[in-house]
């Protein structure tokens, strides 16, 4: 998987390692065509730790066989580094798969004729990534890093769940393979075990690795980079969910078609004292800085802002001009997904309860700026 080129962007335009463009996908039953997935964008970067959380039946896992090449579009495009995934042919579908992502299911899927070695060096086999004098002692490496070394010869029913996952851990690593995709990993495995297949997932992060897990844990979501929220085949803004946690999954789906997402520079204005308010901001990454003014006319950071908070509600909600100044901070770029004013009085039109919540917190910054 080649890297990124120098003006920012691999081969075919994608800026991230992991794009899915408009994705579709249509299966064709018995009942009549059932749409899994229906439009979905995403944009993965490199060395990132994803969660793909949602309710069974939602699409997750097909989302992620895109990803793998099991299952193609229907409709969209699917750019991973440098290759437009869902061009390839059937033969070369199977050899990039084998060099370039390491799966790891939820059944573990381990050959139950094959000894646990052998598990490990079949990907070797299949790829010829290695010679072949070489394949065992990457193997036995491999199960070193998961702590099976002393039972590699054993087949996998001589094994308990969670060290059977540790070997499709280990084999999943064979090619070194610089994407890992897991279907619910731990799911089937017990809490002490899920942690420490979890931990296994935090290193191989810190090696560099890029990570897209399919999980119902809720708290290990939590713990990674960030979560894609799934639901009837769509993906959910995980920010905007964790902003409007009133709102159910239905209403979340419409908002985030409407949402948009800008990036400003360093230091950039992004809304200004005075002007008049046309738009709510949720940051996404980076932070950004409230300033207010002095009666010596000199400005002050008042606040300083991370990825989930928002601002500019004081505004919509009151009426009138905004209230402070709102820029990027100076010492890197900000990235926020924003709502006009019509989609942003349609939320607080049709639920009480998030615009108490807003309101809420429209007080608490109100009063913290009286306060100074």
């Amino acid at each position: 998987m080649a890297e990124q080129k120098s003006n920012g962007h691999y081969k075919h335009g994608n800026e991230q390692l992991i794009e899915l463009r408009q994705v579709i996908k249509t299966f064709k039953t018995a009942a009549g065509d059932f749409t899994a997935l229906k439009g979905i964008d995403l944009d993965v970067d490199n060395g990132e730790f994803v969660a793909v959380i949602g309710k069974s039946g939602s699409g997750k896992s097909t989302l992620i066989n895109m990803l793998t090449g099991i299952d193609r579009p229907t409709a969209g495009e699917v750019l991973v580094g440098d290759v437009a995934v869902h061009k390839l042919s059937e033969g070369k579908m199977a050899q990039w798969r084998g060099r370039n992502i390491g799966i790891v299911f939820q059944f573990f899927q381990l050959l139950p004729t094959l000894s646990l070695i052998e598990n490990v060096m079949l990907p070797m086999d299949f790829c010829n990534v290695y010679k072949a004098r070489e394949r065992k002692d990457k193997a036995m490496h491999l199960l070193s890093l998961v702590d099976m070394v002393d039972q590699a010869h054993k087949l996998p029913s001589a094994v308990s769940g969670g060290q059977q996952q540790r070997v499709a851990i280990a084999r999943a690593l064979a090619n070194d393979p610089p994407i890992i995709v897991a279907d619910e990993p731990t799911g089937n495995l017990d809490s002490k075990t899920a942690e420490s297949v979890f931990a296994l997932f935090e290193n191989l992060v810190e090696q560099g690795k890029t990570i897209v897990m399919v999980t119902h844990d809720q708290d290990l979501a939590k713990r990674v980079y960030r979560a894609v929220i799934v639901s009837d085949g769509e993906i959910i803004d995980e920010y905007l969910a964790r902003t409007f946690t009133s709102l159910k999954d239905e209403q979340l789906i419409q908002v985030t078609r409407k949402l948009e997402a800008q990036k400003y520079r360093p230091g950039a204005i992004i809304i200004e004292k005075g002007e008049m308010a046309d738009r709510f901001y949720i940051i996404t990454k980076g932070q950004a800085e409230v300033l207010l003014q002095e009666p010596t006319g000199a400005e002050i950071v008042v606040a300083r802002m991370q990825a989930g908070q928002y601002f500019g509600e004081i505004a919509l909600l009151r009426g009138g001009a905004r209230t402070a100044t709102v820029r990027a901070a100076p010492d890197a770029p900000v990235e926020v997904i924003t709502l006009d004013r019509q989609d942003f009085e349609a939320i607080v039109g049709t639920s009480a309860a998030a615009k108490d919540d807003l309101i809420r917190t429209m007080d608490q910054r109100l009063s913290d700026d009286a306060g100074r």
